[in-house]
């Protein structure tokens, strides 16, 4: 059975000095601390008139007991102490029994209410901040009901502290679309989520924190609620303001662009063609490995390869030109990759860096790659697989970086699946193919070419030519079947032979008759014009022999290049040896 304790044991024990008397004054009961505090003994104090031993404190008890009244925190500055004291009146029955007096020494009390000044400060200032913090807080005790909210989490939520203070937040859950608190208990883990709140219609960044005794228990969850709908409203304004800069970026780039393509020769207003400049524009930028220029002959494949040069990283750099069709396939292979002293009969004997060494860093094109040989090929494929250069002689490979571009007029698919040409090599080559559009596909450009290289051929040759309306209608009539090139040979002729500055019709070739030309003795319905456009190159290129000394000069007089000129008499099978009648005048040549 456990003790009892006593009422006196508890008195007698008590940090405050108690001193009890009856209506009379006199004192019935004195506790250890009030003998400590004064210095007395129990015998001679008990029974005394309070009055006696403690004039000014028993004064006060005194009039109390006159006044049926109490006295709280009363001051009492004497000669050996400063104490607090107050005095409880002791009723029964409306009849005055008695007094407590209850006493502190000033310091002691003075401590204490510094401390509780201390917290009373403390917690005020915590109460500032909650309250005005811009970020929305909750409190919630272990269970998740809720101790308190402040202001902002208020204005954020649109639920009031003052109605809600005491439930739980699992009441609240139509409020929200998801909630992180029952959760961050569950986990004993902090949580954040998004959080819509569907009464303010607002977004909130929402993080719930569990507060962990030492035996990681909840002792409390905080809520921290940041506004996001601002953000989202800014990120929303920004993206808005980045279309737009991309809108001026793009007119910028459009308006370079058209700078850019006039500083290079390249006049063209067909959007096909503009959209063309805008991809190699782009692959040029990116430092592609490797692209493929299709187009017919004269629509300006080189133009378009410098072009990307200028425009590439590799702008420092050298751009090496080769035409497959113009070296003999004996030769091909040692002006690509070069050769030792000795390799070959004929070699040079300090030995020859190849094109590809020398386009180091920089670009080598390839014009008229169909026309590779299929050793040729295997080699460009290996090089383009692992950049590695071996001269023909040597035994050592060396390390070669240059961008490689391709051009043909041919249908190099159409020449895989006849295996004319390599199905690997092809398939490495067109990872970017660009296709370019014949002249007769941008007619509308000829509003700008025909002044353009009229202008040019006029400096040239210092006239002052213009044409005539009709020379102009059959101009814009014509298909061109040599493009750009066969454009400029057109001007430049009119330019020379017209004795007069109005340059008519009559200078331009008979044009209007080759664009209305067809077989004799054949009809529209059963001509085949591969076959008869096939015979027409051969019977002009055989009259064009019989006139020049060099393919070379044959080039230079129909308005081609070499390479097209060599190209064109091997498919048709063509050589110096079977022209008939060579070193006569050609007549009536029509072009």
């Amino acid at each position: 059975m456990n003790p009892v304790i006593t009422s006196e044991e508890i008195l007698q024990t008590s940090d405050i000095g108690i001193i009890a008397t009856d209506n009379n004054g006199h004192i019935v009961f004195i506790n250890e601390k009030a003998l400590l505090v004064f210095n007395f003994e129990r015998e001679k104090v008990l029974n005394a008139y309070i009055c006696d031993i403690l004039p000014l404190s028993g004064h006060e008890v005194m009039r109390c007991l006159q006044k049926k009244e109490s006295l709280s925190g009363h001051h009492i500055i004497g000669k050996k102490h400063s104490l607090v004291i107050s005095i409880t009146i002791l009723e029964k029955n409306g009849q005055v029994n008695g007094a407590i007096c209850c006493l502190q020494k000033m310091d002691e009390f003075e401590s204490v209410a510094k401390k509780l000044e201390s917290y009373r400060m403390h917690h005020i200032q915590l109460k500032a901040v909650f309250q005005s913090l811009q970020e929305g807080i909750w409190i919630l005790d272990p269970q998740g009901r809720i101790i308190d909210i402040n202001p902002a989490a208020e204005k954020m939520t649109g639920i009031s502290a003052a109605d809600h203070i005491g439930t739980s937040v699992a009441d609240l859950d139509g409020y929200f679309d998801r909630m992180s608190s029952l959760e961050a208990i569950a986990t004993r883990k902090p949580v954040s989520i998004h959080q819509y709140v569907n009464l303010t219609k607002r977004h909130l960044s929402v993080t719930s924190t569990p507060i962990l005794d030492n035996d990681g228990n909840v002792t409390l969850v905080i809520i921290n609620e940041r506004d996001i709908t601002q953000i989202d409203q800014l990120k929303q304004n920004l993206e808005e303001n980045r279309m737009v800069a991309e809108k001026y970026k793009e007119e910028l780039n459009e308006r370079d662009l058209l700078e850019m393509k006039n500083d290079h020769d390249i006049i063209t207003k067909n959007e096909h063609f503009l959209q063309v400049i805008r991809t190699v524009l782009k692959l040029s930028r990116m430092n592609a490995s490797s692209i493929l220029l299709f187009g017919e002959s004269g629509t300006g494949k080189g133009l378009l390869a410098r072009f990307i040069h200028k425009n590439s990283p590799r702008n420092n750099k050298p751009l090496i030109q080769i035409n497959c069709a113009s070296i003999p396939e004996s030769l091909l292979e040692a002006e690509l990759f070069g050769y030792e002293k000795g390799a070959f009969t004929g070699a040079s004997e300090k030995g020859k860096i190849g094109l590809i060494e020398l386009a180091h860093e920089g670009i080598l094109f390839l014009d008229e790659i169909a026309e590779l040989p299929f050793g040729v090929q295997a080699k460009i494929l290996k090089y383009l697989d692992d950049h590695e250069v071996l001269r023909l002689g040597s035994t050592k490979t060396k390390l070669v970086n240059c961008c490689i571009i391709a051009a043909t007029n041919r249908d190099l698919e159409g020449l895989v699946k006849a295996k004319k040409f390599r199905e690997d090599l092809y398939y490495r080559l067109s990872t970017f193919t660009i296709r370019i559009p014949p002249l007769r596909e941008r007619k509308e450009d000829l509003t700008e070419l025909i002044p353009h290289y009229l202008q040019v051929y006029n400096k040239s040759y210092l006239q002052n030519k213009h044409f005539s309306s009709k020379a102009l209608s059959l101009l814009y009539s014509y298909s061109f079947p040599g493009n750009v090139r066969e454009l400029k040979n057109i001007i430049e002729r009119a330019v020379v032979v017209s004795d007069e500055n109005n340059i008519n019709e009559s200078c331009l070739v008979n044009l209007e008759e080759s664009n209305t030309y067809l077989p004799q003795n054949q009809s529209k319905d059963n001509w085949n014009l591969h076959d008869e456009v096939r015979e027409m190159e051969r019977e002009i290129i055989m009259k064009v022999m019989t006139q020049c000394k060099s393919t070379r000069e044959m080039a230079g007089y129909i308005g081609v290049s070499q390479s097209t000129v060599a190209r064109k008499m091997r498919r048709l099978g063509l050589s110096w040896s079977r022209v008939p009648n060579r070193g006569k005048l050609m007549q009536n040549i029509e072009l």
